[in-house]
């Protein structure tokens, strides 16, 4: 996996992004997909370790874990600031950006509880009051039997209380 990303960083265009990324998912790499522990993937042994962007290097998610602890009020405000972003559906305007950073203080008052972080994004003036999309109007409904298209329009009716000219009326 890791020799994959090294391919993959070459390219200038995906390297600023992986920089920052790769580091914490190699700290996760003993988690397979659904989350059990591993050693190997496949025959090949996990190197679980990693360098953040700042120089800080870890080895294993125990490692990781700690150094993301020593950053926990910048954790927890990416994490809200990430999660209201999929909760708006839209990024975060200025006055969205003091809402997160009140509300960590909130959830670090909470004991930085994940529960507290929902509360606070489901609770927030930006989500209570967010417009949905406007739904694009039904088609008007037509019977089955309404076959009229501008090529083909209805036949016309003779005035009431006249003959019509169509034969067999």
């Amino acid at each position: 996996m890791r020799q994959q990303l090294e391919r993959h960083r070459a390219d200038p265009t995906c390297a600023s992004c992986h920089k920052r990324m790769d580091p914490l998912g190699f700290g996760l790499e003993n988690f397979d997909g659904i989350g059990a522990w591993r050693t190997a993937d496949g025959t090949v042994p996990i190197d679980a370790s990693g360098t953040l962007p700042d120089g800080r290097s870890f080895t294993g998610p125990k490692e990781l874990r700690t150094v993301l602890l020593s950053e926990r009020d910048a954790f927890t405000r990416a994490i809200t600031g990430k999660l209201m972003t999929y909760a708006l559906g839209r990024g975060l305007e200025r006055s969205d950006r003091r809402d997160v950073a009140q509300m960590a203080k909130t959830i670090a008052a909470n004991r930085y509880r994940f529960s507290s972080v929902v509360l606070q994004i489901v609770n927030s003036p930006a989500f209570q009051m967010r417009r949905a999309e406007p739904k694009p109007a039904p088609a008007p409904a037509t019977s089955p039997a309404d076959t009229r298209t501008a090529e083909h329009p209805a036949p016309e009716r003779a005035p009431q209380g006249t003959l019509s000219q169509e034969p067999g009326r």
